[in-house]
């Protein structure tokens, strides 16, 4: 009786299909975890990116933006929809920029009291912008006092003349009655200057912003936190140096009444947002802060 002999076993062909299925499945769940660990909450980045561009506007390091967003609590802010903190304006033509868009506000907060503060200071410096020594301008930033070097200093001095005390005290008198923060700027021509006292139009220029925070300080009382100080030299002429009429406008110490932040851009108050001291340091500009 011959034995019945037994059939080789198939191999299978399908195992291939375990390992697979292992590999997607260890595949999918890396990229569930690399997801959510690459989701933000967006609404705090975009209060942190706020609250970082408000402090450098305050500061005075960067233009104050054309536009503020305000910031929702309720619902996440798109980071895309973030608004970007730029300075190469400011960089290009230091707050020589153009003025207020049209369809701006007269409500918005300071610009009313800064309107009003520009028509004070024409009635109390009307003989000096009579004779060109003093210029009023609104920017965006706030209201500028440029005090030409023809009524202030001597060339190549950062010593306020005495005839400018009256000019300076009215000036004091009327920003006195406010609370506005105040930016000093030096500017200079770009004649170089070489002399005992100063290697540079950088010195020159730093010297006078500080010279004006002194007498602010020293002798009409102003609290020190309201009073910055900026030298330009000549990286930031208000006009063309090809002239001799232009470098006289150009050697200058601008005084920026600085249009009020609101801690929150939603108006609302908060502690996180609170206006950071002035003086700290800017690109392309010599920066002291008091």
């Amino acid at each position: 009786m011959s034995r019945r002999k037994k059939k080789g076993d198939h191999p299978n062909h399908e195992r291939w299909l375990v390992s697979y299925a292992d590999f997607i499945t260890l595949l999918f769940a890396f990229f569930v975890v690399m997801f959510s660990s690459a989701q933000v909450d967006k609404r705090k980045v975009g209060k942190l990116a706020m609250a970082i561009q408000v402090a450098f506007q305050q500061l005075g390091i960067f233009q104050s933006s054309n536009s503020r967003m305000p910031l929702a609590t309720s619902e996440p802010m798109p980071f895309e929809n973030v608004q970007t903190v730029e300075n190469s304006v400011r960089t290009a033509e230091l707050g020589r920029v153009s003025p207020a868009a049209e369809g701006v506000a007269s409500n918005a907060p300071g610009i009313k009291s800064l309107a009003e503060l520009q028509r004070e200071l024409e009635k109390a410096l009307a003989p000096e912008l009579k004779r060109h020594e003093v210029a009023l301008r609104a920017q965006r930033e706030g209201l500028v006092i440029s005090l030409r070097e023809i009524g202030f200093f001597d060339s190549g001095s950062a010593t306020l003349r005495p005839t400018s005390e009256g000019s300076v005290r009215r000036i004091a008198d009327v920003l006195a009655e406010r609370s506005n923060s105040v930016r000093i700027e030096g500017h200079t021509d770009n004649v170089p200057i070489h002399n005992e006292r100063f290697a540079s139009n950088w010195e020159l220029s730093t010297a006078r912003a500080t010279e004006m925070v002194r007498v602010f300080i020293v002798k009409y009382h102003f609290p020190p936190f309201r009073l910055s100080a900026a030298g330009y030299a000549e990286y930031h002429p208000a006009t063309s140096n090809a002239t001799p009429e232009g470098r006289a406008t150009n050697r200058r110490v601008d005084i920026v009444v600085l249009a009020p932040l609101p801690n929150n851009l939603d108006g609302s108050q908060s502690e996180e947002s609170s206006p950071p001291p002035h003086g700290a340091d800017t690109q392309g500009a010599a920066r002291t802060g008091q």
